[in-house]
């Protein structure tokens, strides 16, 4: 991408470069978010999108923080953390429509399975909420191997009722392994408003069972994102264990493109506060404009040439099936 993060350097929310790259790719994120919207409403889309925007920050920020090398386990609403990691547009376009040019070569065909080991970006689980012992076995990996990787678990409110959630956070708890657990808390589950199903408002409160650190974090803020993952990283590579990060975030679309969201008030957008809005007002408006147009059009060049590109034909199904 064009407009990198920094390196393995330190990384300071003050720092103006700093703020235009986390700014860039949140833009990335959103001009993608559009663009998949409208092309599921004016086009045959045979996959499955499930809209990120509004949510942009807590995956930018939260990836913002980590190092290349570290583990990415994440759930499919948009594409923040792929973006964030370091992913370019076009291989998770390539994914979305079935084509060869795809992170997976077009092995998903509409469900956003990307993955990038070079980059750490592990792929996402079939089913919701299996990123849990995924993610736990890359961090015992990584306290086998002696390496001061960690990994992260992204995922949402309505999973943290899991099984897996909590068998892998009382071993993660008890072995201090290198794990961050990352809550998107929308207070949604697909319809279900959770408040109706759990007995505390907070995912971060079941920390205290398993004697972690829960945090909450405004998850529209990308640089309060930022720190509060960077803290948790700090502790996981000093071998003190995991941290429940629970990022308070607004679902701007419905649970998929087309839903038509009869569970909600009409009015339920005015509590929405846009996370580009508060990042780009620690910008110059000129800077903001140029990083959104340059955004803009990276996106549209990596979607029509998706749509160019080749399909994926069956031999696709006999290539990756071992990773040595």
């Amino acid at each position: 991408m064009d407009q990198s993060i920094p390196g393995q350097g330190p990384r300071c929310p003050t720092d103006p470069d700093f703020v235009e790259a986390l700014f860039h790719r949140m833009a990335i994120t959103r001009a993608m978010e559009t663009l998949m919207e409208r092309h599921t409403r004016e086009h045959r889309f045979s996959g499955w999108w499930h809209p990120g925007e509004g949510q942009e920050a807590a995956g930018i920020g939260a990836t913002a923080a980590m190092r290349r090398d570290d583990y990415l386990f994440y759930q499919g609403r948009g594409c923040a953390w792929a973006i964030g990691k370091g992913m370019a547009p076009d291989p998770i376009f390539g994914d979305l429509f079935g084509r060869i040019t795809g992170a997976t070569r077009g092995k998903g065909g509409g469900v956003p399975h990307w993955a990038d080991y070079s980059i750490g970006v592990m792929g996402e689980g079939a089913t919701l909420g299996s990123v849990y012992p995924l993610a736990a076995g890359a961090a015992l990996a990584a306290r086998l191997r002696r390496t001061d990787q960690v990994a992260l678990a992204n995922f949402g409110d309505g999973t943290a009722t899991r099984g897996t959630f909590h068998e892998t956070l009382v071993h993660a708890a008890a072995w201090k392994l290198p794990l961050i657990y990352f809550c998107e808390n929308n207070g949604l589950l697909v319809g279900t408003r959770l408040a109706s199903v759990s007995p505390t408002e907070n995912v971060a409160d079941y920390a205290a069972g398993y004697g972690i650190p829960g945090v909450i974090v405004d998850g529209q803020d990308a640089l309060a994102v930022f720190e509060a993952t960077t803290a948790a990283i700090a502790r996981a590579r000093a071998g003190d264990g995991p941290t429940l990060i629970e990022a308070k975030v607004f679902r701007r679309r419905g649970h998929y493109a087309g839903d038509p969201q009869h569970y909600r008030a009409p009015d339920y957008a005015s509590a929405y506060r846009d996370p580009l809005a508060l990042l780009e007002a620690r910008l110059a408006p000129d800077r903001a404009l140029a990083l959104r147009s340059a955004a803009q059009a990276q996106v549209q060049a990596a979607y029509e040439a998706a749509l160019a590109a080749p399909g994926a034909d069956s031999s696709v199904i006999y290539r990756d099936l071992y990773h040595g």
